[in-house]
């Protein structure tokens, strides 16, 4: 386990979906002391960025205000966004350097609302390297955008069984 003798939480986050959009998931590994907590989710139509942000804002909200977390992703969209592009958005209205609409701009409010509760040190981990704890979260994304993917056949199998009145 990787070691936060300095008291912070330690947060492992990953999302994904299957196709873009498509069917996704979400999952977040918190680890404070020798405590861990597990944290997933799916949605049937959403998009990778859009898991992977969740997956973000979901740790940040359930760690107390105040208490400081190293956030590890392997999502450099997330740890760009939030140490880089961030200010810049903000100082263009909202727009990217090629004057385009932010996109996803209520999930990087959001997450810019959390991570004023505390300090937090955003870390880039390369994907699918070997990284415990991010192939931990990683497999337990995938799983929710299975899930995600599953409930969304068998509901589109439900419309198509129902009887229709005429």
């Amino acid at each position: 386990m990787a070691d936060n003798a300095n008291g912070a939480a330690l947060v492992y986050t990953d999302g994904g979906c299957i196709g873009n959009p498509g069917p996704g998931g979400y999952a977040a590994l918190i680890v404070i002391g020798t405590e861990e907590q597990v944290i997933k989710g799916r949605d049937p139509s959403t998009t990778n960025n859009k898991m992977e942000m969740t997956a973000a804002i979901k740790a940040l909200e359930a760690l107390p205000a105040g208490l400081p977390a190293v956030v590890h992703s392997d999502s450099q969209y997330v740890v760009k966004g939030m140490t880089e592009w961030l200010p810049g958005w903000k100082k263009r209205g909202w727009k990217t350097g090629d004057k385009k609409p932010v996109l996803n701009q209520p999930l990087w409010l959001r997450l810019e609302e959390l991570a004023a509760e505390r300090e937090v040190t955003w870390v880039w981990v390369r994907g699918h390297a070997g990284h415990e704890q991010n192939e931990r979260v990683d497999a337990l994304a995938n799983a929710e955008a299975m899930r995600a993917a599953h409930e969304a056949s068998l509901e589109v199998g439900l419309e198509r069984s129902t009887p229709r009145r005429i």
